[in-house]
């Protein structure tokens, strides 16, 4: 089980005044407001006391020597996953997955422990007007799953609105000057790309944390991974 965290960059990290919210698909937010007993709920405002767990995309703004905190992007699709990688100031599609369920997930950590990630930014779906979908729900529910996984090496998990970028991509590759058979194999690792670039080029906000409920998961995000030699050599 895991809570969601949103983001917006009107703060320097996360505070008691962000909004909150919680990944439980058969609750409202109005229901989870008034159930103040959660125990869910009691470590989602220590933890916003700590303001210890800031995106990459913010990391890099408030301090621009800051290295490592490399990110995928993640574009979840029914019967296939765009995948799409950060390393620095670029960013570049990855692959497509042909995967579901748990194999899905175990080769996202692959792939992110090969190209040294620690956060994944996974679209959410969104209609034209900002609101969610029931294509949402099902996404927030993989990414709830996936975050606990994630979180066991210290690595964390962000939504952020994907609305628009399948078109983005497709208007990317015409611009490149990819056929339509190229296109529609692409497409989705695209869309990765557009949703990675959209988060770096707002500093991540209105992205969300998705935060497992289990306090040893917590202290892990908050220690994060392991530091890497090659950016922070003794």
């Amino acid at each position: 089980m895991s809570c969601s965290l949103s983001y917006s960059n009107q703060l320097p990290f996360f505070s008691k005044r962000a909004s909150t919210n919680l990944l439980f698909p058969n609750f409202t937010t109005s229901s989870l407001q008034l159930d103040s007993d959660k125990p869910c709920r009691r470590r989602l405002r220590a933890l916003l006391s700590i303001q210890e767990i800031p995106p990459n995309a913010l990391r890099r703004k408030n301090d621009p020597l800051w290295r490592g905190g490399f990110s995928l992007g993640v574009d979840l699709g029914l019967s296939r996953s765009g995948v799409a990688l950060s390393k620095g100031f670029t960013v570049r599609p990855l692959t497509v997955l042909e995967l579901r369920g748990q194999k899905l997930e175990l080769r996202l950590l692959e792939i992110a422990e090969n190209e040294e990630v620690d956060e994944f930014i996974i679209g959410l779906p969104k209609s034209w007007d900002g609101k969610e979908t029931p294509q949402s729900n099902k996404v927030r529910s993989v990414a709830g799953r996936f975050a606990v996984l994630a979180a066991h090496r210290g690595w964390r998990v962000y939504l952020q609105d994907e609305h628009g970028t399948s078109t983005e991509a497709t208007n990317r590759m015409i611009d490149m000057g990819l056929n339509k058979s190229t296109r529609q194999k692409k497409v989705d690792a695209y869309a990765a790309v557009m949703v990675l670039e959209r988060y770096f080029s707002t500093f991540g906000e209105g992205t969300e944390l998705v935060l497992p409920k289990q306090s040893d998961l917590q202290e892990k995000l908050q220690r994060g991974p392991p530091a890497d030699i090659d950016f922070y050599p003794e």
